[in-house]
C-alpha cells in the first residue's frame, strides 16, 4: 500500500532521483518546468524557463539536468547552472524526458515531441564529453534503466508498448549489436514509463494509467505489481536510508477535473516501503 510521499500535485511528475550522499529524493514537474525536492520535511523547488525532466548527481552538491535544449551542470548550493552541451536546441518541436545515469558514468537520456509527436524525439548517451544518439524515431522516450551486471540496458518507445533490452559493453557501456525484445506489454494493453533495476535484476517499470509499478525478473517474467495512489504513475526509484522504499513520481495530464476533485492525490509522489532491495544510483562523471 502506498502512502504520500509528498503532496506537491505535478501536472507531470517525472524523473526521481534518489541522491545516495545526499538521502534525498529530487524530481520535476515537466509541464511545471521545476525540478522539486525535500529535506527534513520541508519543501524545495526550483523554477526554471523551459522544460525540465530528468537529473543524475554529479558529487554532493552538483548535478547534471536535462532541459528541452540542453545538458547542464547544476549547483545546489548557488543554484547556478553551467552548460555542458545541446540536446536538439535546434529544434523547438522537442525536449527532454526520462533519462537516468549508468553504471559507468555515462547519462542516457530520451527526448520526445512536446505533443507526442510520431518518432519526433530520441535517445542518447552523454560520456565523457560527447553526446551520442544511440536510438532514433521515437516517439515517447522512457525506462531507460541498467542491470547492475553492466550487460544492458533497458529503454522503451511508449506508445509501442514494447520494452527493449540492449546489450552494452561491459568496459565502455556503449551498445553493442542489436536491442531486443525484452518485454511486450501489448496483450494487457500496459503503457510502459520509467523504470528503475532492483539489486536482484528485477526491472520495476511504472506502467501509465494503470496506477501502479510492476516488476519482471531478467527473463520477462512477471512477479508482482504494487498499487500508486495516482493513476498515472510515471517513474519509479528507490531511495530510503537502505533503499528499500520505492518512490514513485505521477502526473496530473490528461485527468478530468472531476476525477482530480475527487482524487486530488493525482500528481503526488507516493512510497511503498520494504518492496525490494534497490541499488545506489551511480555517480555521472564529468
Amino acid at each position: 500500500m502506498s502512502t504520500i510521499f509528498d503532496d506537491r500535485p505535478c501536472a507531470l511528475g517525472e524523473g526521481p532521483l534518489w541522491h545516495p550522499e545526499r538521502n534525498q529524493l529530487f524530481w520535476f514537474d515537466i509541464v511545471g518546468k521545476k525540478m522539486l525536492s525535500q529535506k527534513d520535511g520541508a519543501p524545495l523547488e526550483w523554477q526554471f524557463d523551459e522544460h525540465v525532466s530528468a537529473a543524475g548527481w554529479v558529487d554532493h552538491d552538483t548535478l547534471i539536468l536535462a532541459s528541452e535544449t540542453g545538458l547542464w551542470k547544476f549547483y545546489l548550493d548557488t543554484e547556478e547552472q553551467e552548460y555542458l552541451c545541446s540536446l536538439e536546441a535546434d529544434n523547438p518541436v522537442t525536449r527532454s524526458n526520462d533519462g537516468r545515469a549508468d553504471p559507468w558514468g555515462g547519462f542516457w537520456i530520451g527526448t520526445m515531441g512536446k505533443s507526442a509527436e510520431p518518432k519526433a524525439g530520441a535517445i542518447y548517451r552523454y560520456f565523457d564529453g560527447e553526446l551520442r544518439k544511440l536510438v532514433a524515431d521515437v516517439t515517447i522516450s522512457n525506462a531507460i534503466c541498467f542491470d547492475k551486471a553492466r550487460g544492458c540496458a533497458y529503454y522503451t518507445d511508449t506508445v509501442t508498448k514494447l520494452v527493449m533490452r540492449q546489450a552494452v559493453d561491459a568496459e565502455s557501456g556503449w551498445p553493442v549489436g542489436i536491442a531486443e525484445v525484452y518485454l511486450d506489454l501489448n496483450a494487457g494493453g500496459l503503457n510502459p514509463d520509467g523504470a528503475v533495476v532492483d539489486a536482484d535484476g528485477n526491472v520495476w517499470i511504472a506502467q501509465w494509467g494503470a496506477a501502479r509499478v510492476a516488476a519482471y525478473d531478467p527473463d520477462g517474467t512477471f512477479l508482482k505489481a504494487v498499487s500508486v495512489g495516482g493513476q498515472h504513475s510515471s517513474c519509479p526509484a528507490f531511495g530510503g536510508d537502505d533503499l528499500t522504499t520505492l518512490l514513485v513520481t505521477s502526473a496530473r495530464e490528461g485527468i478530468d477535473e472531476k476525477t482530480l476533485a475527487e482524487a486530488p492525490e493525482n500528481g503526488m509522489v507516493f512510497a511503498i516501503d520494504n518492496v525490494a532491495q534497490g541499488v545506489a544510483e551511480p555517480r555521472v562523471i564529468l
